[in-house]
Parts: C-alpha cells; structure tokens; sequence
C-alpha cells in the first residue's frame, strides 16, 4: 500500500476534524446513509459504510475507511472499496497508516470478514505522542 499524496492530505483534513470534535465534545457521526450510492448484495450495509463523502471518511488504494464515535470510544471502520473481502493483516496496515501513532495494544479488534472494526478511546488521539 503506497499512498498517494492526495490521500495522505485527506487523512490530515479527517484526523484534523476527529481531534477538533474529540476536544469540543461533538459526537463523530456515519454519514446519512445514500441508497444510491450503495451496491446492492448481500454484504452491501457493510461494504459501503463510509461511501458517501464526508468529514470522517477516506480511502486509501483499494480501501475505504470510515470513523465514527460517541462519548470515549472511536469506531474506525475499513472495507475494500470493491466490496470484496479483506483480511485483519490488511485492515490493520490501513489502521496503522491512517493514525501512525496510535499504539496496536490499545485498539481492539472486531474482525468480520467483509469489514473489519477497530475501537479505541479518545484520549488516545489527545496524547501529544498520537495525532
């Protein structure tokens, strides 16, 4: 997984905006969902979480990822953008990639098989060391 310069621009904008909500204390909403722009299946709730823009959302190659939270705990949520299914190893390289300083012991996983879900609290973000 290469970055591009552009994606690494929009993970600034989207880690930028969780810290300003995250210090505010505003709820970090999924985007209203778009029938849309969703692809109809089996796993379409799953695959396509995220698809529409906004503030909390990105992609990086061939995946998307989408934050979410209320009170202390963030949801980061990352699926591939074709729907397809994708490993921990792979969701966990795009996690790492989209917050570098959060240490892994501190996140928890939720695995699936379509998606993969990680939690964490928020303070984690506050820590001069992540962000």
């Amino acid at each position: 997984m290469i970055p591009t310069r552009r994606e690494e621009q929009v993970r600034s904008a989207i880690v930028s905006a969780l810290l300003e909500h995250i210090r505010s204390n505003q709820t970090i909403k999924l985007p209203p969902f778009d029938p849309v722009l969703s692809k109809p299946g089996q796993h379409y709730a799953l695959t396509n979480v995220g698809a529409e823009p906004n503030a909390f959302g990105g992609t990086v190659g061939e995946f998307r990822y989408q934050f979410e939270g209320e009170e202390d705990l963030l949801h980061l949520i990352v699926t591939r953008a074709s729907g397809e299914p994708l490993t921990v190893r792979e969701a966990q390289q795009v996690a790492a990639w989209v917050l570098p300083d959060l240490p892994s012991s501190l996140v928890w996983l939720r695995p699936g098989t379509y998606s993969q879900h990680f939690y964490f609290g928020h303070d984690e973000l506050l820590n001069p060391s992540a962000g």
